[in-house]
């Protein structure tokens, strides 16, 4: 049986991390390395029970803004990051490097884009994708050959979200999530939604019209057909993002050990020596 590529949501798994593990942890000069070993280990265990053919973590740039700022300027406002966050943030993608996963970071994409992409190519070439990520946008991704894996508790449980489980979270099937969406709203992301529209709702039509864009064909919600196209949009992961090939590869240890070392993250640099 073929091994699946394994695709990971940074930033949602270094946020995790951060709050996961105790602010005590710290690195060389005792600058912040909680979110670096929380996402370390993470990435360990996920490497070690799914044995991936190789492993693709996707990233935000939280410096530049996304076309979906640009067309919605409340998008995803009010959210504040810790320094310390933002300094491990800065750091991790080089970690990645050191482990030898395949990454991407851009200006004007966030890691949904880049995780919507690498699933199209795996798909594209036959294979099978595990997306690891606590975003529930990333559901649309589900397929029978695109299973997401979801933390359930901190960062030590899993669940494995396939296209049965999105029907019975949402009562949509995966290629609706986005429609389903922009109808709900996401709080989250401070996208309204429709007027008068929950989860349940939301479901009822596109259980009656399929699509969101059939149900505005149809006369509903002719008020707020604009807002709802693009809060569409703004749902929808791009699939056309730019991500590099991604052949086999196996973790490169000892390079992240040492890399490990540089940060001062002694006993992190200890678990990847022993694996190298």
């Amino acid at each position: 049986m073929s091994r699946p590529l394994l695709v990971v949501d940074g930033d949602s798994f270094a946020h995790r991390a951060y709050h996961a593990l105790p602010k005590q942890i710290r690195r060389a000069e005792g600058r912040p390395g909680n979110a670096l070993v929380g996402f370390a280990n993470m990435m360990l265990r996920l490497w070690e029970a799914e044995q991936p053919r190789a492993v693709f973590v996707g990233w935000d740039t939280l410096t530049s803004p996304t076309y979906r700022l640009d067309a919605f300027p409340a998008y995803q406002s009010g959210r504040v990051f810790d320094e310390e966050l933002l300094e491990q943030l800065d750091l991790l993608p080089e970690l990645c490097d050191a482990f030898g996963f395949a990454r991407a970071k851009a200006p004007g994409y966030e890691a949904d884009d880049f995780l919507a992409a690498a699933v199209a190519s795996e798909e594209a070439r036959g294979g099978t994708t595990l997306v690891a990520t606590s975003d529930r946008d990333a559901f649309q991704l589900v397929s029978e050959r695109t299973t997401v894996l979801a933390p359930t508790r901190g960062v030590s449980e899993i669940a494995r979200v396939g296209p049965a489980a999105v029907r019975e979270r949402y009562g949509v099937d995966p290629a609706q999530v986005p429609d389903f969406i922009a109808l709900r709203g996401d709080p989250s992301d401070k996208l309204p939604g429709a007027l008068g529209v929950g989860p349940k709702k939301a479901a009822e039509i596109l259980r009656e019209f399929g699509t969101l864009e059939d149900a505005l064909a149809a006369g509903r919600f002719a008020a707020e057909a604009n807002d709802l196209r693009l809060f569409r949009r703004i749902a929808a992961m791009d699939p056309a993002a730019p991500i590099p090939k991604l052949p086999d590869a196996e973790p490169t240890w000892a390079a992240a050990a040492a890399h490990a070392s540089a940060l001062g993250l002694g006993q992190l640099a200890g678990r990847l020596e022993a694996l190298a």
